[in-house]
């Protein structure tokens, strides 16, 4: 499956982004997807997973309440809403794909949209 992200930008502190990553290839909906971010200097840290169709989500608490993971397979779609941003979500944000729900290694990686909190 190939994973395309898109909808970073510029935005000022307790404003909001939806990130959007489309997926192409094998069946949309046998995939676990989360999406994942790595600011500077920093190493890569989860943010949050929805299940194969939408059923549960999982966040990290330094976005819990913030950030909204949800998916649309019929559009091969899934979607990061992020509001109430704060300087230190800055980072480049990516999605992945996984099949298996209980293994912790994404099969798939997208490219990566920049997100920048200024504030």
């Amino acid at each position: 499956v190939q994973l395309q992200a898109s909808g970073g930008g510029l935005v000022q502190a307790g404003g909001s982004l939806r990130l959007s990553c489309v997926a192409s290839g094998r069946t949309f909906s046998s995939y676990v997807m989360g999406w994942f971010r790595q600011a500077p200097g920093k190493e890569r840290e989860f943010v949050a997973r929805i299940t194969y169709t939408g059923g549960s989500t999982h966040y990290a608490d330094s976005v819990k309440g913030r950030f909204t993971i949800s998916r649309d397979n019929a559009k091969n779609t899934v979607y990061l809403q992020m509001n109430s941003l704060k300087p230190e979500d800055t980072a480049v944000y990516y999605c992945a794909a996984k099949v298996g729900l209980q293994t912790s290694t994404y099969d798939y990686w997208g490219q990566g949209t920049q997100v920048t909190v200024s504030s």
